[in-house]
């Protein structure tokens, strides 16, 4: 019995992990112009993203995705990716050290 309890508490804590992978690898992109793990010199143009609240991050990149927030860039490259792509994006930034 308490093996299958183990078991149960393991693979129901598998998809948060499989979301921290899936959020690590897409981050990977943005690193070009928010920097390693979302961290950007202080006088850089863009936005750090370590550390943001993870329902900012979300809410921003769904706005560009839809057209309700204007870029000059980001609008096009929000619009790869789905709700579940940017929350998974979200927590991963969210989660980072500012």
């Amino acid at each position: 019995m308490k093996v299958l309890f183990l078991a149960a508490a393991v693979l129901a804590a598998f998809p948060v992990a499989a979301q921290d992978v899936q959020g690590r690898n897409l981050a990977a992109a943005c690193a070009i112009c928010h920097g390693t793990e979302g961290r950007v010199p202080a006088n850089a143009p863009v936005i750090p993203l370590a550390g943001l609240p993870k329902d900012h991050i979300a809410t921003q990149m769904k706005a560009f995705r839809d057209g309700s927030r204007p870029a000059t860039v980001m609008h096009q490259i929000a619009k790869g990716y789905n709700d579940q792509q940017i929350d998974a994006l979200a927590a991963w930034f969210a989660a980072q050290k500012r």
